[in-house]
């Protein structure tokens, strides 16, 4: 027998050890040194060491398990979610004693395939759907299994039989996970914190990763803020022997999943339904989604921001619950960012059990300290402080939050989806001077000017229809409007820098699939390839990192129905005139919550979950701002071009540009590197 668990003994020391660190962390770590001469208790020292950086991501229970003869640790803390006993806990090895797992997510179809498993006469210890997911494994295999399975996921899969390591990342990275070498050894976790705290993992800076935070807001997988360490691509396997090891070259992952795949494969079988029958169907799959959802030996609840996405989840989580569900709102005193009361309307409509909290521009300022630690490397979607509000509110009451996310991408939310085509017309219509002449003007006018021009013209335009922070906009569209073509118009929508190496001493910004257009998906429109990218790119390393960082922080899982890989399949099944209809985007869904609440609750302009990041900085921030942008403070460490960062902080300050999206990630660069020494 290759694989055996830790001794009674041993294990209840590990505990103790465990009880002394207050470790709370629902996450994997663990490391691989191959042939290099190790001792089991140096092993088992550098997971528990690693699982004490990942202390905020769970408080209920914990493992490690060894290999000295591969030189293989794993370790993992848990969030108990499905199954609170101890027989869920991890690493846990399978009924073969072929198989350890470290598993971090949630399989929502695990008791079907238990039932499936049984009947073929598998037994069973626990409820947990970790040993379901472990017995599948055994029945069908890793790759199988994960095309099997419904649910967010990552893991560590050690073969005692093979001497393989195998790292995998559900479909839509929903949960993340980091690997890299620590001289000779591999080190991987849910979080960088716990790779840098293995002895030899150097923690060198990629300088040329910063390009893509500027441009981005973001590091978009596979990269990461260090040198020789990277992030798992979505819906990929990484597998590594000892050879590899030995070799110190990793093999490429390997793609059990490729959303482009399955996005063109849905569209070349269109659903052939009324429009009546599609709403339907998708009502249907929706409440499936949510309902699996919804499966939780823990307390539950829903973020309710009052938009149609999270609306729609909580429509379909009150109607499948015998009691009140628990929503939860962040309201602010800036009335252009608060959607506060539209939830409240919402809730009351439902009958859910609502709670809501208005933070002060002081309450909301008070986590920026903290978003470099929660984060562990530069992140700049401004949003992350409401997210991170909100979540700490639901933790309060709950352990499981759903959201809204993914809606956008998969029914056309994004304003650029309905405005991008007219655009673009109208682009190839006008003359290049004329496009200069019309950039140049439009940017001479402040944004707050441009507010109180359009809200004096658009007392004729529909709710529904008019524009949220349309100063804002327009000098988002000048900036693109001298594009060339729809694509350069796309990646300077997706880009907070235009050119980052201008404000950056390097000379190098590593391809991504957004810089690389001639590898872009081929779909029919262009609307389509924007959706599409969004869901590659977008979702994974913006939206869904805010979501798991900030949910985490505080201890609470959030789950995402809408990234069911079957809802994924029907909406790209769809017509496109089912999703934008008449230049209004997410019409299907719009049709769905309509059987729930009244439009009159939700007919109004976008709004996103932002907070007023542009005011502050010129406000109660800017003795902040001032000080990680100073020219000193710029030019340590040799990243940045202080004339250049300092020329776009002082035409914020001016009120000429809203330049907002250009300096945070400058900030948080600063804010995070700082936080190192």
């Amino acid at each position: 027998m290759c694989c055996k668990l830790p001794s009674p003994l041993r294990f209840s020391a590990t505990l103790d050890k465990w009880r002394r660190y207050n470790l709370i962390m629902c996450g994997i770590t663990g490391c691989f040194v191959a042939s290099a001469p190790v001792s089991a208790g140096w092993l088992e020292e550098q997971a528990l060491a690693s699982m004490d950086e990942l202390r905020h991501r769970g408080p209920d229970d914990g493992g490690t398990w060894v290999d000295a003869g591969a030189g293989l640790a794993l370790g993992h803390r848990r969030l108990s979610v499905i199954d609170l006993s101890t027989q869920g806990h991890q690493p846990m090895v399978s009924a073969d004693n072929r198989f350890v797992i470290a598993f971090n997510g949630e399989i929502y179809n695990f008791r079907a395939l238990r039932t499936e498993l049984e009947t073929d006469g598998a037994t069973f210890r626990g409820h947990s759907d970790t040993e379901v997911l472990l017995a599948s494994i055994v029945r069908w295999g890793l790759v199988r299994t994960l095309q099997r399975v419904n649910g967010m996921l990552s893991l560590a899969l050690w073969d005692c039989r093979e001497r393989t390591l195998h790292l995998a990342r559900d479909r839509f990275g929903q949960k993340p996970l980091y690997y890299g070498w620590a001289d000779g050894a591999l080190v991987f976790g849910s979080e960088l914190s716990a790779l840098r705290r293995f002895p030899t993992f150097s923690g060198n800076i990629d300088r040329d990763s910063i390009a893509l935070l500027l441009r981005h807001s973001n590091i978009p997988a596979p990269y990461t803020i260090y040198h020789n360490c990277w992030k798992l691509m979505p819906g990929t396997v990484l597998s590594i022997d000892i050879a590899a090891i030995e070799r110190r070259a990793l093999p490429a992952p390997t793609i059990y999943w490729s959303t482009a795949e399955v996005a063109r494969d849905s569209l070349s079988k269109p659903l052939m339904i009324s429009s009546d029958n599609a709403v339907d169907a998708l009502e249907s799959l929706l409440r499936d989604a949510v309902g699996a959802c919804m499966v939780s030996d823990a307390p539950i609840g829903a973020f309710l921001s009052g938009g149609i996405d999270s609306s729609t989840i909580v429509a379909l989580m009150q109607a499948q619950s015998p009691e009140p569900v628990r929503t939860f709102s962040i309201g602010f005193t800036e009335s252009m960012y608060n959607e506060a009361g539209y939830a409240a309307k919402i809730a009351r409509h439902l009958g859910t059990d609502h709670t809501e909290l208005y933070v002060t521009p002081g309450d909301a300022q008070a986590v920026i300290p903290d978003l470099p630690q929660i984060y562990d490397e530069p992140f700049a979607d401004s949003s992350q402080i409401p997210t991170h509000l909100v979540s700490r509110l639901a933790r309060e009451h709950v352990t499981v939050s759903l959201s809204g996310d993914g809606g956008d991408e998969l029914f056309g939310g994004y304003n650029r989806y309905t405005w991008s085509r007219n655009l673009m017309l109208v682009i190839n219509m006008l003359p290049p001077r004329v496009r200069r002449w019309a950039v140049r003007h439009a940017l001479e006018v402040a944004p707050d000017r441009l507010d109180r021009i359009y809200t004096k013209l658009a007392t004729v335009i529909p709710n529904s229809r008019k524009e949220f922070r349309f100063g804002e906009k327009l000098h988002k569209l000048a900036e693109v409007f001298d594009a060339r073509t729809k694509e350069e118009m796309y990646w300077r929508l997706v880009s907070q820098w235009k050119n980052p190496m201008d404000a950056l001493l390097g000379d190098y910004e590593p391809p991504t699939l957004l810089s690389r257009q001639t590898e872009w998906p081929v779909v029919p429109n262009f609307t389509q390839q924007m959706m599409l990218l969004d869901t590659l790119v977008y979702l994974p390393d913006d939206i869904l990192v805010k979501l798991d960082r900030a949910s985490m922080a505080v201890s609470l899982e959030s789950r995402v129905p809408f990234l069911d890989h079957r809802v994924f399949e029907f909406a790209w099944s769809l017509p496109g005139s089912l999703k934008i209809r008449k230049g209004q985007g997410k019409w299907i869904l719009r049709k769905v919550l309509e059987r729930h609440v009244p439009p009159t609750l939700f007919d109004r302009p976008k709004m996103g979950f932002g907070v007023p990041i542009g005011d502050w900085l010129r406000g109660s921030l800017r003795e902040w701002a001032e000080d990680l942008l100073s020219p000193d403070a710029l030019k340590q460490g040799g990243y940045f071009r202080a004339e250049v960062v300092q020329k776009v902080w002082q035409s914020h300050l001016a009120g000429n540009r809203d330049q907002q999206y250009r300096l945070w990630p400058v900030l948080m660069f600063q804010s995070w590197v700082r936080g190192l020494r």
